[in-house]
């Protein structure tokens, strides 16, 4: 990733695209708090203000092509996340992560995440 101007931010990125994609860690790590090791935190607020806020790369990936993201479909699938989880921040605020995760659309969520980490794993 040579062409990328700030990887580690990518790979925060890749990180919350890992925590949003697999619903048994979800259960596990932000409703139990069974976290893997001392010193380790992760929520979704976590992973929602590394998209939004901290890389930006929603809900506009296209801002971010060259600085953390690759031009193609890591970014298509960006935009995808975006459509279904930006909604929900709006619609449900900030409610607990049992409530987004036990809402009818997150598995849409969990499919666009995977969707997202896949591409930017095979860029």
């Amino acid at each position: 990733m040579s062409d990328i101007q700030f990887p580690q931010m990518r790979m925060y990125v890749e990180h919350a695209l890992e925590s949003l994609a697999d619903p048994v860690y979800q259960r596990r790590v932000w409703i139990e708090r069974q976290f893997p090791h001392e010193g380790f935190y992760d929520d979704l607020d976590l992973s929602i203000h590394i998209l939004y806020d901290d890389c930006v790369v929603c809900p506009d990936p296209r801002s971010t092509i060259g600085a953390v993201l690759v031009d193609g479909p890591e970014v298509d699938r960006l935009i995808e996340l975006d459509r279904v989880l930006g909604p929900m921040i709006e619609r449900l605020g900030n409610v607990g992560d049992s409530e987004y995760l036990d809402d009818p659309q997150w598995p849409l969520v969990i499919a666009a995440a995977r969707a997202a980490l896949a591409a930017m794993r095979e860029s």
